[in-house]
């Protein structure tokens, strides 16, 4: 009975000591220590967020932030190196991806919302969005009721051609609606004057007024048609310890001076690879969310 009781104690013993079960890297810290390298999905034309240069360098402001990310997780592991991979995603891999291991911090222009964080979770937010619209300084049109009875463009199939739409019938605004096939359609409508204003994420239309021939001609509207949207670095669904070390990262970064100083580099000065400047100053929400970072998908948290 004694040897048998001895013998059991001994299979538990080597049973609790099995490396495969007793400290099994699971976190993503883990996987990142064992393997000495993170892997950073980006998207390959979301400017300013992340895209290619000239020469095929993947930039942008979210990838600035994934860098510092980066750092403070070598801080973390107390590792003198680590290699960075770099792994394009697009709209319908980006979710998966992240899901499956394969990408560990996904740096681009993804909207945190309630749906998406069931499969995946979200840092501190660093981009407040919202549906606007861009027009002409000659036409004077500054809020939504001012385009009562105007013709508007937007993209077809996207949800913005459907808040202007339902948002119009709900004011009574008689606006024509214009579906283009796509936004440098719907731009060059509104810059040949067939339309009078073009509908679409503010930071899109910021984009296109950059490139074109006379960005002093347009103005994109305060006055939006949707609530504020936050876009967030996406990150495995529960794995605290590594959220913990980015979220507090990038919360350390919006709350000093750098953080004004990182998105002045990407928004309000020329970028690489035409020169353009998207003067698009901070808005209000993202201000508010910098000095109390957040990674609420709650829109109306960012009013």
């Amino acid at each position: 009975m004694r040897l048998k009781f001895i013998g059991s104690t001994i299979a538990l013993l080597s049973f609790l000591n099995t490396p495969a079960l007793a400290q099994q890297p699971s976190g993503t810290l883990e996987k990142i220590k064992d393997s000495g390298a993170i892997t950073i999905g980006h998207r390959e034309s979301s400017v300013p967020f992340s895209y290619y240069d000239d020469n095929q360098q993947v930039i942008g402001y979210a990838m600035d932030l994934c860098y510092r990310i980066v750092d403070a997780v070598k801080t973390e592991l107390k590792m003198d190196a680590l290699e960075v991979k770099l792994n394009p995603v697009t709209s319908a891999t980006r979710i998966p991806l992240i899901a499956n291991g394969t990408v560990d911090l996904e740096c681009g222009s993804t909207t945190n919302n309630l749906d998406r964080e069931k499969q995946v979770a979200f840092t501190i937010t660093h981009f407040v969005t919202a549906n606007r619209f861009v027009s002409k300084k000659s036409a004077n049109l500054k809020t939504v009721d001012d385009l009562k009875g105007k013709t508007i463009v937007s993209t077809s199939g996207t949800t913005n051609i459907k808040q202007i739409t339902e948002i119009g019938a709900q004011r009574n605004l008689d606006l024509n609606i214009i579906a283009a096939k796509d936004h440098a359609e719907a731009f060059l409508m509104v810059e040949t004057d067939r339309a009078a204003a073009f509908v679409m994420d503010d930071i899109l239309l910021a984009s296109l007024v950059a490139g074109s021939k006379a960005p002093g001609d347009y103005v994109i509207s305060k006055d939006a048609f949707s609530k504020p949207e936050p876009y967030g670095i996406m990150l495995r669904k529960d794995d605290a310890a590594f959220k913990k070390v980015v979220d507090a990262a990038t919360a350390a970064l919006y709350q000093s001076p750098d953080g004004q100083k990182l998105y002045d580099k990407w928004f309000m000065q020329k970028i690489p690879p035409k020169g353009l400047n998207l003067n698009a100053p901070m808005s209000a929400e993202l201000k508010h969310e910098f000095a109390k970072p957040s990674d609420s998908p709650d829109p109306d948290s960012y009013k």
